[in-house]
Parts: C-alpha cells; structure tokens; sequence
C-alpha cells in the first residue's frame, strides 16, 4: 500500500487580494512564486484571476494558462476532472474571486475531493476579511461562528437576526455574517431594528483598502451614525 500522497502534483490554495490594491502589498511572496509555477488553475471567474495572475506576475504567458471554473453555474459531476492535472503529475492552484479559497468559497468541495483522492493540499497565507474583521473587533476571538448570508426575505431574515443574537447571549460567542454588497445598507438598517441596543455590533467594510472603515459599537450608538455601505464589502459581527 502506498503513502497518503501518491500522486506527484499538487493543490495549492492562493489567496488573493480584497480588493484592487497591489497584490504584494497584503501578500507574501509565496503567492507570486507559486503563481509563476502553476500553469492549471480552478476559479471563480476567469477574468477576475487572469487580471490577478498578470498582478502578481506580469511575465506570465496568459495563452499557456488551463483554466477550469467553478462557480454556481458548474455542474458538481465535472469538478473532480478538475483534479486530473495533478493525477498526470501538474501543480493545480485554486483562486477565489477575493481572499482565501475554501473560506465562504466553493472551493471548499474540489478541496475534499482532493483529499480523497490523496492529493496534497497546500493552503498559502493570505488575507482572510472574516479573520481581519474578527481580529480587529474587540470581540470574542476564542468562540465565533460564522454565519454567511442571512435570509432574504424579511421576516425570515429577523428571525435568524434574533437567533443568533440569542446564541451569542447564551453561548458567549461573537457571530459573523456577509451581505452581498449592494444590500448592506438595507441589512444595517435592520440589524439596528431588531437587535438590542445593548448588544456590540462591529461593521468592518473595505478590509487591507485604502478606504477601510473597522468599528465596533453598541447598538444603541450605531443609531447615532451615518454610514454609508453600498457596494462595499463588509463583514458585521455582534456579541450579545
């Protein structure tokens, strides 16, 4: 019987920037070696990581890149030929739109497949917006959930609001949770509605950017402020 990692190529995991500032201003230079070695790639979008590999590796030949995307649109019985590469001996590296793949990414499912297959995965340090967020709110950085989208429709979406305020309360747990950017105002103004004016509310928006806004403050004095959020990226933890 053979070891864990037979297969020669590899996964490895690139994060990206949060936004469109210099990639090496918040990557390390790991990220731009492993780029400049890894020829297959699986992505979100392929504009969006063909404008990140020519970022961080100008000399890049943009022809010789295999792209394979995954996104909401891919069908789930095609992602594990996406792994074929390194069955054939070829690194594979996956990219995220933003910041770390598997991390609220669908990344996450080519990620199990490898291990699977007994695939070495090889995660690479980059900016994460819910770790910076969470680590830079004050709040409780040892028990933290997070959460994802809250619920769309209105009453739906209250109810998860007051859930897990009533979770933070009883567990002593900080609860994180995304917007898609256009709605954020809509969910601050619902969020300042229906939850305490006692409980923290940390809105962390435009992370490692030069317009980045990190706050945390109780409810009742969020009521008292101006913030506008529409159509930036912004992560909102509360602890009850």
């Amino acid at each position: 019987m053979g070891s864990t990692y037979d297969i020669p190529g590899k996964l490895f995991l690139i994060p990206t920037t949060l936004g469109d500032n210099a990639p090496l201003e918040v990557l390390p230079i790991s990220i731009k070696r492993a780029v400049e070695n890894i020829d297959h790639y699986i992505v979100e979008s392929e504009k969006s990581a063909r404008h990140f590999i020519k970022k961080i590796s100008s000399k890049k030949s943009q022809p010789g890149l295999h792209i394979s995307l995954l996104n909401k649109f891919t069908e789930p019985g095609a992602i594990p030929s996406f792994l074929d590469p390194c069955l054939a001996g070829h690194d594979v590296g996956i990219i995220s739109d933003a910041g770390c793949p598997g991390i609220a990414d669908p990344g996450a499912e080519v990620v199990r497949i490898a291990h699977e297959r007994g695939i070495r995965v090889i995660p690479l340090v980059g900016p994460s917006s819910i770790l910076l967020a969470l680590m830079a709110s004050g709040l409780n950085g040892q028990n933290f959930a997070f959460n994802g989208y809250l619920p769309i429709e209105a009453d739906e979406r209250k109810r998860k609001i007051k859930a897990i305020e009533k979770a933070s309360r009883e567990l002593n747990q900080s609860q994180l949770f995304i917007e898609t950017p256009y709605r954020n105002d809509k969910l601050k103004v619902e969020l300042l509605r229906t939850l305490s004016k006692n409980t923290l509310l940390c809105i962390a928006s435009d992370i490692t950017l030069p317009t980045e806004f990190i706050a945390t403050k109780s409810v009742g004095d969020w009521k008292n402020i101006a913030l506008e959020l529409h159509k930036r990226p912004t992560i909102f933890i509360l602890q009850a």
